[in-house]
């Protein structure tokens, strides 16, 4: 068995995410995913490991068992009511290597640094660079990172930092909330790069890679917006069901500014193409919407469509990542 299976069978999941005097947390991940990254992050007993993104507390009690009674957890999160229930329910465990504090934890943390591991929950929107420069030289970082300026457009990478320098070693399929500085009430609605919002008669969002070319009352991401809910076209997809992971990274490495997202009906977004004139986006559950039937967005999206089959859907891990220093850290950029 494994050192993440072992300490799984160790930790009461339920008694974090469902505790009696808190209730349920929707700030929780699926325990399965959780058990993957901290597998990739390869901790050993010993080590001193940050994570970002507290949660329920039960990810920070794992790392709890995987570094021992010699190691120290140190857990971050934004959210003040979360850290103060994860510290005491911890503490009522006997867990007293595990640090619980309210931060941004794109800062980092570096009070108790260097780190040997990092590992984040939610998503930066890059790479920063105080994270690497809290890590220990050989140290590894797991992490969702954006690869395009639109919101849920994420894979999860595992960076080595070595000189100072980050690596990615791998990414896999996965993402995480939004970052962000005050505490998220609604997690419906991506906490980053919403360019315009409606609360009625529905709420609907939408996210425009384009928005520098937009004027201040965002005009472009509204009318974008209106086309796609106000008698627009629709028809299905007729290459079958989508693989979401696969289709949302082959549209984020198109490179193409116009790239769009929107969330247009409730738990339900979609990928796409629009311009000051024409929109075209297909939803998840493979249903495409368009300005018109002729609409030139939708020739695009369908183009892009066609590549992505004709190259085989693609799975994440096949492509090629490649961080690109920029103001403030690192951009993850994949490619084929």
């Amino acid at each position: 068995m494994s050192a993440v299976a072992l300490a799984a069978a160790t930790v009461p999941e339920r008694h974090y995410t469902h505790h009696e005097g808190r209730g349920a947390t929707p700030h929780r991940s699926n325990p399965a995913v959780i058990h993957r990254e901290l597998s990739s992050l390869e901790v050993r007993a010993g080590m001193n490991v940050v994570e970002f993104g507290t949660g329920s507390g039960y990810s920070g009690a794992l790392l709890a068992e995987l570094v021992g009674p010699t190691g120290r957890v140190t857990s971050l999160d934004i959210d003040t009511y979360l850290t103060r229930w994860a510290g005491l329910i911890h503490h009522q465990r006997g867990v007293s290597h595990v640090r619980c504090h309210a931060a941004d934890g794109t800062a980092g943390f570096p009070e108790r640094a260097p780190y040997d591991r990092m590992v984040a929950w939610c998503t930066p929107p890059l790479l920063p660079k105080a994270w690497v420069d809290q890590v220990v030289d050989g140290g590894l970082i797991v992490a969702p990172l954006p690869i395009a300026a639109v919101p849920n457009m994420t894979v999860v990478a595992r960076i080595r930092v070595t000189g100072g320098e980050p690596v990615v070693e791998e990414v896999f399929t996965g993402g995480y909330i939004e970052a962000t500085t005050s505490p998220k009430t609604d997690l419906d609605l991506p906490g980053r790069w919403v360019d315009w919002e409606n609360r009625l008669p529905a709420p609907s969002w939408i996210s425009i890679a384009w928005r520098s070319e937009d004027d201040h009352l965002h005009t472009g991401a509204r009318t974008a917006l209106g086309r796609l809910l106000k008698d627009a076209h629709t028809e299905p997809y007729a290459g079958g069901e989508l693989d979401l992971p696969s289709w949302r990274t082959f549209a984020a490495t198109r490179g193409d500014h116009r790239l769009t997202m929107a969330g247009l009906s409730a738990g339900l977004w979609a990928i796409g193409h629009t311009t000051t004139t024409t929109a075209a986006v297909i939803q998840q559950d493979g249903t495409i919407l368009a300005d018109a039937p002729g609409s030139p967005s939708l020739a695009v999206l369908c183009n892009w469509l066609e590549q992505w089959e004709e190259a085989g859907r693609p799975a994440p891990a096949s492509y090629f990542p490649a961080l690109a220093r920029t103001s403030g850290g690192w951009d993850l950029r994949l490619t084929r």
